[in-house]
C-alpha cells in the first residue's frame, strides 16, 4: 500500500509515533475489511449457510466499520482526534466481536480461520493508535 508515501507526501505530514500507529491501522482496516468480505461470501457459499448467518452478519459490520475507519484515518486536514478515537474503539469492538465468531467456525471453514486473524491484528492496531493517540475510553 501507498499509505506511508501518501501521508509524507501530505502538506501536514504526521511524523510522530502516532503517524506510525495511525499508518498501521490504515492498513489494518482496509485488509480486515477485504478479508471480512470474502469470508462472508465464503460463508454464502457453504452448505451449511444457515448456521453461519452470525457470522455472514458481524463479517458485514466488520467490514463496513474497518472501512469507514479506514477513510476517516486516512484523512489528515482538520481532524477531529475526539471522534477518530471513537471510531477507532467502534472498529476494535466490532473485529474483536467478528474474529470471536469466526473462530467458533475456524476448524471448519478456512477462511474464517484467516477472517479471525485478520480481524484480531486490527483490533491490535486499532489498540495501539487509541494508546498512541492517548485514548482513555469511554
Amino acid at each position: 500500500m501507498h499509505v506511508r508515501a501518501m501521508f509524507l507526501s501530505h502538506p501536514h505530514p504526521s511524523r510522530s509515533p502516532a503517524g506510525d500507529a495511525l499508518i498501521s491501522c490504515i492498513e489494518a482496516c482496509f485488509d480486515c475489511a477485504q478479508t471480512c468480505i470474502s469470508c462472508a461470501d465464503a460463508c454464502l457459499g457453504e452448505k451449511g449457510v444457515a448456521g453461519l448467518s452470525q457470522c455472514i452478519r458481524l463479517n458485514l459490520d466488520c467490514a463496513d466499520a474497518c472501512t469507514a475507519t479506514g477513510s476517516v484515518l486516512t484523512r489528515r486536514t482538520h481532524t477531529n482526534p475526539a471522534l477518530i478515537r471513537r471510531m477507532i474503539e467502534t472498529c476494535a469492538e466490532l473485529c474483536r466481536a467478528c474474529a470471536d465468531e469466526c473462530e467458533r467456525h475456524a476448524e471448519e471453514h478456512g477462511h474464517c480461520r484467516l477472517c479471525a486473524e485478520a480481524c484480531r491484528d486490527c483490533e491490535r492496531a486499532c489498540a495501539a493508535t487509541a494508546t498512541s493517540l492517548g485514548a482513555t475510553g469511554p
